[in-house]
């Protein structure tokens, strides 16, 4: 479904992407993991259109999309759940849902995909007529996450979901992602949580220093003694 080859970008003389290379297939969720200033955010905006790369291209169900506007590439289903998770605070969570199916015309199946968030989100049914910026981190988490599901994304691209949750509220936000993606949606999640994302992926690939070092089956690399060195903060005692 999306294709990096052979993807280097750079902000002025600073180069970031060193010859990334990374897809995910139809239906799986892939984690794209790596300490701070590694380039996981950089690459989701690569894919995003908002980072064009000098060299490389980006491929999204066989089209090329490097180069093409952040809005087009959206209208063709990457939706992407943000850092920070960017709700509009001054609506509510029932407006802040509708403004992800903005693109959409077909009235009836919006209405119905609004219930259907509630459903999956009882906390956001209990709360539909108040203020997004008053709910707490984690429902906030999942009012961006039920706001992107309203655009019926082909692809869910999800960056830092557990940034800035307390311990419980990111189990919860991982546990949710799981139920998303076990009802058939795609997701790339772009994430430092290492231990939380590997447990739920299908594939994983690290980056370090804008380089991809490691990929493969999440259960490989969590067994993988180099990863559990340097990212799951444990190592196996035979």
């Amino acid at each position: 479904m999306l294709r990096l080859d052979g993807v280097s970008t750079r902000y002025g003389q600073i180069q970031v992407l060193r010859k990334v290379s990374l897809e995910v297939r139809q239906g799986e969720l892939v984690c794209l993991l790596g300490g701070n200033a590694c380039g996981k955010s950089t690459t989701m905006k690569t894919i995003l259109g908002l980072v064009r790369p000098f060299e490389g291209t980006v491929e999204f169900q066989g089209e090329r999309i490097d180069g093409r506007k952040p809005a087009d590439i959206s209208r063709m289903g990457i939706v992407p759940v943000l850092e920070g998770r960017r709700i509009f605070p001054d609506l509510t969570v029932e407006e802040n849902l509708l403004m992800g199916a903005y693109l959409r015309s077909d009235q009836v199946a919006v209405r119905q995909d609004k219930e259907r968030m509630f459903g999956m989100f009882p906390v956001l049914a209990d709360r539909r007529r108040q203020a997004g910026g008053t709910l707490s981190g984690g429902e906030q988490q999942m009012l961006a996450m039920a706001r992107a599901l309203m655009a019926r994304p082909k692809l869910l691209v999800m960056d830092e979901p557990s940034m800035g949750l307390s311990p419980l509220y990111v189990n919860r936000s991982f546990d949710l992602i799981s139920r998303v993606h076990a009802e058939g949606v795609t997701i790339l999640v772009v994430e430092q949580n290492a231990n939380m994302a590997l447990a739920i992926a299908d594939r994983g690939y690290v980056l370090q220093v804008g380089e991809i070092v490691l990929s493969g089956r999440a259960a490989d690399l969590r067994d993988d003694p180099a990863m559990r060195m340097a990212y799951l903060n444990t190592a196996r005692k035979d």
